[in-house]
């Protein structure tokens, strides 16, 4: 919906309409510079910076709490930041507010769809809002509905009646309804089925690929960022506090990790500081500490010296498992905690599960 005192409401706001399609631009960029927000006594957003390139899928990762759904409402200027500035294809996202929408797609975290209306009906609308004659929106919502696989649908059939994940197309395909550039996706597959994030999943790479759409995507699900995003940020406590791609980012954490699992968190103390030295890095963790985390060159190698120390001083081992380092690895190195054990906080609160302690 347009931002502008006194608009009509409607279902799923995603630009300012305006003459030029949004696709036309050539920057598709996001740039944030030391940008903040503060609620009352709470800094939900402390001096962000980010550079996100044009044609780029990013994803945005963070428990419950963290600031990403803050972030992302200042960046599509629905919340004026208390600080800092940002460009949005190139334009300021406070000064120039009205360009921005128009150069972007959001499909937000809670689905806001009428129940009432048809799916085609809804993309209709969306597209007369933005200007459209009839026959354009008639004409971009068939082919949005193909896009989004829902063209099969019963063309009768309401909203309301819609899957958890048959509305998150939908909402994606009214993101699209004016060819945005960029296209801010919050939690897209926060709740669905596996088979329907995988179709959420398979509708972003081809938004990305055949349009090159910059999509930045904030998630919770470290498997959707690793497969989707050619760069990563994590936020906690509204701090980035690692950035860069998936690779890189798991190459920083080492060659393989072994986790230990003990009986309680004294013997994982007990164990920590008879391995200490053995490996690059070591951190505790699990939900309530009873797992220790050893990150090696070659684990292979070292398993067996293990065995041995923890044999020597009597502490009894509950589980051995080794792997390559994952995005939660990269999360639990830069916050302590693994972004799978977070208990949810309630959004952009603030609070996030305290940190375990590491080892360098």
């Amino acid at each position: 919906m347009s931002m502008d005192a006194g608009a009509p409401r409607r279902t799923g706001w995603r630009s300012m309409p305006a003459t030029p399609s949004a696709s036309e631009s050539s920057d598709r960029s996001i740039v944030a510079e030391r940008i903040g927000r503060t609620f009352g006594d709470l800094r939900a957003v402390d001096a962000v910076d980010l550079d996100v390139p044009s044609g780029g899928v990013f994803g945005f990762l963070g428990p419950n709490g963290a600031g990403k759904s803050t972030l992302v409402r200042i960046l599509t200027t629905i919340l004026a930041p208390s600080e800092g500035r940002a460009t949005v294809a190139g334009h300021d996202i406070q000064r120039d507010a009205a360009a921005v929408r128009h150069s972007i797609g959001v499909a937000l975290q809670d689905v806001g769809l009428d129940k009432l209306m048809t799916a085609r009906e809804l993309l209709v609308l969306q597209g007369r809002l933005f200007g459209m004659a009839g026959t354009e929106a008639t004409r971009t919502a068939r082919r949005l509905l193909e896009t989004v696989d829902l063209a099969d649908v019963d063309p009768r059939k309401r909203v309301g009646d819609y899957s958890g994940g048959m509305k998150r197309r939908l909402d994606l395909a009214l993101a699209l309804v004016h060819d945005p550039g960029i296209v801010f996706l919050d939690e897209p597959t926060s709740g669905l089925d596996p088979i329907s994030r995988a179709a959420i999943w398979e509708e972003i790479r081809r938004l990305n690929r055949r349009d090159g759409v910059t999509v930045f995507l904030t998630t919770q699900y470290l498997e959707e960022a690793d497969r989707l995003a050619d760069e990563v940020a994590i936020i906690d406590r509204g701090r980035i506090v690692a950035h860069g791609s998936p690779d890189a980012l798991k190459k920083e954490v080492g060659k393989e990790s072994v986790t230990l699992a003990f009986a309680d968190v004294g013997r994982a103390h007990e164990a920590e500081r008879a391995l200490d030295g053995l490996a690059a890095r070591s951190q505790l963790t699990g939900r309530d500490g009873r797992d220790l985390v050893l990150y090696l060159s070659n684990a292979v190698d070292v398993i067996p010296e293990i065995v041995r120390r923890l044999d020597g001083v009597d502490i009894a081992l509950q589980g051995l498992s080794v792997s390559r380092p994952t995005l939660d690895d990269v999360f639990l190195r830069a916050t302590g905690v693994r972004l799978s054990e977070v208990d949810e906080a309630p959004p952009d609160s603030g609070t996030a599960a305290p940190g375990t302690g590491e080892r360098s």
